[in-house]
């Protein structure tokens, strides 16, 4: 009985020691900073990437570049200004004022598009079409209205294509892109079905990619080179002894065509000739059963 005593003591005793040990090992201020310091996180977390990143970056760039981006034409299409006149001038004499205009055109670097001349008893007048580069189209119109002769109307116009220009342009660009794409997949076709579709879609193209390089083309002429539509104009004056004269010419002309119009209307009727051959038998025979019929 007093060995199960004695063995008691002997334990609690020692259960009493450990727990002494472990509360001074607990307020030790060298272990309550170890436990409170946490680790250091890992390198590898902040300088590896994901390999699902990487490629998922390397398909939107090949999609971007396969996507077609619309060139910015207007960072590089100047101004496009079309400038257009209409001007007539009474002049003393045609011809004088024909060779003024001459070293005038060939002053400016113009030429003449095209040139009618009428002639008529009232007046003479040639009409000019001119094409003068952008840049000298004032100092032309300037040079007419001073020394050629009176003017006696002017107007003149600007109008600003730039716009339509550019949104030409840009079309162009992409149809061009739309083309080779296409031409491409005509190389891949598998079946008639789809190359006849195909090629059908690139003639399209190319029809409308034509077009609109025709407009750019007229464009740039129109504002490379302005038109100015010029008229000079001479009147005839009459003096009075001419007036008596066109006074006389006038009725022997209405003598004239009255005569005219008389012989006319006898020639005719002597174009029926045949009819009136026609008529006088009709009547004869006429008369000639009339007879007849009162002897019966």
């Amino acid at each position: 009985m007093k060995k199960i005593f004695l063995l008691l003591f002997i334990t609690l005793l020692m259960l009493g020691c450990k727990k002494s040990e472990l509360e001074a090992v607990n307020s030790s201020p060298a272990v309550a900073a170890y436990d409170v310091e946490a680790p250091p996180p890992p390198k590898e977390v902040y300088q590896m990437a994901p390999s699902s990143s990487i490629s998922a970056k390397s398909e939107t760039v090949n999609k971007s570049a396969q996507t077609p981006v619309t060139p910015k034409e207007t960072d590089t299409i100047p101004k496009k200004i079309i400038k257009n006149g209409n001007m007539k001038i009474q002049v003393g004499d045609i011809k004088k004022a024909q060779t003024q205009v001459g070293d005038i055109l060939k002053k400016n670097g113009a030429y003449i598009q095209n040139e009618e001349f009428q002639n008529t008893d009232m007046d003479d007048n040639l009409e000019l079409v001119i094409r003068v580069p952008h840049k000298n189209f004032d100092a032309l119109v300037s040079s007419f209205s001073d020394g050629v002769g009176s003017v006696l109307s002017k107007n003149i116009s600007s109008d600003d294509v730039t716009e339509e220009y550019t949104n030409v342009s840009i079309k162009l660009a992409n149809k061009k892109i739309y083309l080779e794409k296409y031409r491409d997949m005509l190389k891949n076709a598998s079946n008639t079905k789809d190359m006849i579709e195909i090629q059908e879609t690139i003639r399209e193209l190319e029809d409308e990619i034509d077009i609109a390089e025709g407009r750019l083309r007229f464009i740039d002429d129109r504002v490379k080179y302005s038109t100015l539509n010029l008229s000079l104009y001479k009147e005839k004056v009459r003096s009075s002894s001419t007036s008596k004269i066109g006074f006389g010419s006038r009725l022997a002309d209405s003598v004239t065509e009255g005569w005219n119009s008389f012989v006319s209307f006898l020639l005719g009727i002597i174009s029926f000739w045949p009819f009136l051959l026609i008529i006088p038998v009709i009547i004869f025979l006429w008369r000639k059963w009339k007879a007849g019929r009162t002897k019966n």
